[in-house]
């Protein structure tokens, strides 16, 4: 599967500026940033959340998890909980099944970014499949998301 038109046309219609690097196929993000070669925290991997009222996007660095109660607290949202596998493949049916773009803007979701991919030069995005990730500089990841809520919610890695 290529990039859904729905993430081209999104990225497109905001000048987004990136490059398309092809990997080893994978099954995990850390698995990704193992095949593509690059350090785990500065690939951007998306958790689809819910509560009865709604789904959102979380990004967040591979490398680290998400707190779901900060996260909750942060949001003003009781019983946030991840989404299970079926809804996330409803909601991204262009995608491959675990390769869901952090851009949930695309898909109308509702979406928060952890700060701590602020401290990465380069950013690295899933782009639909298990094969291929969307490059980008800090400044060209910090104005795509610039629309998205942001804050820390995530638990660092440990050493």
């Amino acid at each position: 599967m290529s990039m859904p038109l729905r993430l081209s046309g999104y990225l497109d219609a905001r000048g987004a500026r990136y490059e398309v690097r092809a990997h080893q196929p994978s099954r995990s993000s850390a698995e990704t940033a193992r095949m593509a070669h690059i350090l785990p925290h500065r690939l951007a991997k998306s958790v689809i959340v819910e509560d009865d009222s709604r789904c959102m996007m979380a990004v967040l660095p591979a490398d680290r998890t998400v707190m779901l109660g900060h996260l909750a607290r942060l949001l003003g949202r009781k019983d946030l909980r991840l989404s299970d596998e079926n809804r996330i493949a409803m909601l991204f049916d262009d995608c491959d099944q675990g390769a869901v773009p952090p851009v949930g803007m695309a898909w109308g979701l509702e979406t928060i970014v952890d700060d701590a991919l602020e401290a990465s030069d380069v950013v690295y995005l899933e782009s639909g499949d298990h094969a291929h990730l969307l490059q980008m500089s800090h400044d060209q990841f910090h104005a795509l998301m610039s629309t998205a809520q942001h804050g820390h919610f995530c638990k660092a890695p440990l050493p």
